[in-house]
């Protein structure tokens, strides 16, 4: 069943640096389904695309995060020999 998600410029959701990733991911889908439906105005339509810039980069901040720990975990597991 396909949601039909609008915005308005008022409307763009929490704080994007108050996101989760999966809360990040989750919006930034719905806004690429708003902007590729082409049913929003100018305004509406720059506001989408600013929005889902952010939380591309939200998304991308807390993939990089989680593989920098992902790594300092590998680290201490396998440290090595001087």
């Amino acid at each position: 069943m396909s949601e039909n998600i609008s915005f308005n410029s008022a409307e763009l959701g929490a704080p994007v640096e108050t996101l989760g990733y999966e809360q990040a991911r989750a919006e930034l889908e719905q806004v690429v389904r708003q902007l590729e439906s082409g049913t929003s105005d100018l305004e509406t339509s720059i506001a989408l695309w600013e929005r889902g810039e952010a939380l591309a980069a939200r998304c991308e901040a807390w993939l990089k995060g989680a593989q920098e720990r992902l790594n300092a975990v590998r680290g201490e597991q396998n440290p090595v020999a001087n």
